[in-house]
């Protein structure tokens, strides 16, 4: 009887473990199948996907390591109805000899002794799949190639042609204008400009390319930072300061359209609403409504107050309510005070990207939303959000980092690093500045990831038709996104195989000098017409230059109004001629004797020279490129623009302000330089062509 019990024991543990041991074989021959379709993202061949030795002997190995697993686990499977471990046995020495001979061996010697030897035949059908789905999944395949023709000399006629054009070139650089903000438009200490944004606005009937800063509220730097200052009086930053980007006053300030408090417009845009419960630094809770006045701005000896009138927040109606967020706080203030009524509302997750993650964290955010003003005078923050994958089939992944609009304001959160080989400008986000109210629009309906999430959330998503007119006239190309796809074009404008596998045509971002010294130049905003047209409008430019070269070889343009939103442009330049790229011309400006005489009496006199962004902008069939130079001293952190550098092919001036400059660049041979008052008379210093 014991015996007959042992050996029924003995049964079911060798039937379960059988069991157990068949089902994890099959598990492991799944993964077989799971690895051979991460052959698409290999990046053993000449370029990203499968090559020609993933598919005549990789492929092969996955498939028999996946046969014999099986068979491995078939063997194992047999041995509940009668043990045998021959079967299991054989396989596996089967599946074992296959993954060392035909998944190690046969690869690298098909790679060394077949493939190196003939690369480029065999592995041209590869390299053809890996520049059209890399085209694809950047939305390359869109860009529309033009032929720049013939660049010639910039003759003065060219500058009177586009005189218009040229009074409104952006002037001013946004980092010194960041400064410049908090120094004159501050006004308090507790005020703080996160980002300045560039946009365009229709002012007196014409569009006016603007510079826009936001005055939040710092809440570190409140002189007294007690728990009712900032939780109950302290809610909310006021107004923005607006300025064109082509005006100086003559102290070398921006000329304001919109400042102080309350806001004081000059033009046809009025704030109504100036107060921005929702923004880039509002990182913290607040509780509005309440028995409390709220600190709305400084005037003069006193404070003007408020109290919060609109729907952003939850109602603390219920002392189950109060108690809740008193725990979630960890803040019992909550429950003591007496501010605190039925019609009070807490505001939390201000920040306004913080906000958009929470609701679709599946969407990557632009680094820079910006605001707009409203018709109704409204504020309203505007975030590009992009669908992105690293799973598309051949296509190269490029690094993309998710900095936040502000460090501060992500409560600790580092910046998210993805490898994207896919991404689409799906969706254009509004967020309420007063209310926090937080809108999805569909700016690329025929992406089948944000299609997906879609019909995944009904109703989350708007089509881009139902958003407001006047928030549409201030959509733009997002500037992350054209980054993205201009370090892929640098590689992938070659379309012939062969050109490609030789990189005879690479491509590099141009650079420039910074304060830091060289840096890669950044696209910049611009209102302009495109070579060939008369109308201007409103585009987002950067400049080629060849791989270990430094002149100028294409010029890609993306276009951002409505009728011809999100279109992407590419110039070829002659590749027989110099035209000057933008550190040659930074060479050209650090090397005449006037210029350079004059950035070297400054710095020595306590200030620092600093250099704004070089724009190389074409004039028919030529380029101008413009640079502002700011002076900072050493005992302010005020920079001011004291000086313009303009320079064609040919020459280079430098005069106080754009038209002089581009007056002494007409005339030829000069360099025209006004000294600081109380120096020696201007003087006008010729040089040879």
């Amino acid at each position: 009887q014991r015996d007959r019990r042992q050996l029924f024991a003995s049964t079911a543990l060798r039937r379960h473990a059988a069991v157990l041991g068949g089902l994890l074989l099959l598990v492991w021959a799944a993964g077989y199948a799971f690895d051979i379709f991460d052959l698409l993202y290999s990046d053993r061949g000449v370029a990203f996907g499968a090559s020609y030795t993933d598919l005549h002997a990789t492929l092969w190995a996955l498939r028999l390591q996946l046969l014999f697993m099986a068979l491995a686990a078939l063997a194992v499977f047999y041995n509940v109805w009668r043990p045998n471990l021959r079967l299991p046995l054989i396989a596996a020495g089967l599946w074992l000899a296959t993954s060392v001979i035909v998944g190690g061996l046969v690869p690298g010697i098909l790679q060394r002794y077949v493939v190196e030897p003939n690369e480029l035949t065999l592995e041209e059908p590869y390299i053809q799949y890996n520049i059209d789905m890399t085209r694809f999944a950047f939305a390359l395949d869109k860009v529309e190639t033009r032929d720049f023709g013939e660049v010639v000399d910039l003759q003065p006629q060219d500058l009177l042609d586009n005189e218009d054009v040229l009074r409104n070139i952006r002037l001013w650089d946004w980092r010194p204008l960041e400064q410049t903000y908090r120094q004159l438009q501050g006004l308090r200490p507790y005020y703080e400009f996160s980002d300045v944004d560039v946009d365009r606005y229709t002012i007196d009937g014409k569009q006016r390319q603007v510079m826009l800063g936001t005055r939040e509220l710092d809440k570190s730097k409140l002189p007294a930072p007690s728990w009712v200052n900032r939780n109950l009086e302290f809610t909310h930053g006021y107004g923005i300061v607006m300025n064109p980007v082509n005006e100086v006053t003559r102290d070398g300030q921006p000329q304001f359209f919109i400042k102080d408090f309350p806001p004081e417009s000059s033009i046809d845009i009025q704030v109504t609403r100036p107060e921005i419960y929702f923004g880039e630094l509002t990182d913290d809770t607040v509780y509005v409504s309440s028995g409390r006045q709220e600190f709305d701005y400084p005037s003069g000896d006193e404070n003007v107050y408020t109290n919060y009138a609109g729907t952003g927040g939850i109602v603390l109606d219920s002392f189950l309510k109060r108690l809740a967020f008193a725990m979630r706080q960890s803040d019992p203030n909550i429950l003591l005070t007496d501010d605190i009524t039925p019609t009070t509302r807490v505001q939390y997750r201000r920040q306004i990207q913080d906000r958009v993650r929470e609701l679709t964290p599946f969407l990557l955010l632009d680094q820079d939303p910006y605001l707009v003003v409203d018709s109704e005078g409204r504020l309203m923050w505007m975030q590009d959000a992009y669908t992105v994958s690293d799973d598309f089939p051949y296509s190269t992944p490029l690094r993309v980092t998710e900095t936040p609009s502000n460090a501060t304001a992500t409560n600790g959160q580092f910046d998210r690093l993805h490898n994207v080989n896919y991404i689409r400008n799906s969706v254009k986000v509004v967020i309420d500045a007063y209310d926090g109210d937080v809108t999805y629009y569909l700016s690329d309906p025929s992406d089948p990831i944000i299609a997906s999430y879609a019909r995944a959330f009904p109703g989350v998503f708007r089509p881009f038709d139902e958003m407001p007119t006047d928030l549409r006239a201030h959509v733009r190309y997002p500037e992350d996104l054209f980054n993205v796809q201009s370090h892929q074009y640098i590689t992938y404008h070659m379309q012939d195989v062969r050109v490609f596998y030789n990189k005879e045509d690479l491509w590099q971002i141009p650079t420039e000098i910074a304060n830091t010294g060289q840096v890669q130049i950044e696209p910049y905003y611009v209102t302009l017409p495109l070579p060939g047209s008369d109308e201007p409008e409103y585009l987002l430019i950067m400049p080629f230059s060849p791989a270990t070269k430094n002149n100028m070889i294409g010029w890609m343009a993306a276009r951002n109004d409505p009728e011809s939103y999100g279109q992407l442009i590419v110039y070829e330049l002659p590749k027989q001629e110099l035209i000057f790229g933008p550190i040659q011309v930074e060479g050209r400006i650090d090397q005449e004797p006037v210029i350079s005489q004059q950035f070297s009496l400054w710095d020595q006199r306590g200030s620092n020279v600093i250099r704004g962004s070089l724009l190389v902008l074409p004039i028919n069939n030529s380029f101008l490129y413009i640079e502002p130079v700011y002076l900072l001293s050493q005992t302010s952190a005020l920079p001011e623009l004291k000086r313009i550098v303009t320079a064609s092919n040919t020459n280079v001036a430098m005069a106080e302000t754009l038209k002089a400059s581009l007056l002494a660049l007409a005339q030829g041979s000069s360099v025209a330089i006004e000294p600081p008052a109380g120096s020696a008379p201007p003087t006008t210093t010729p040089t040879q062509p």
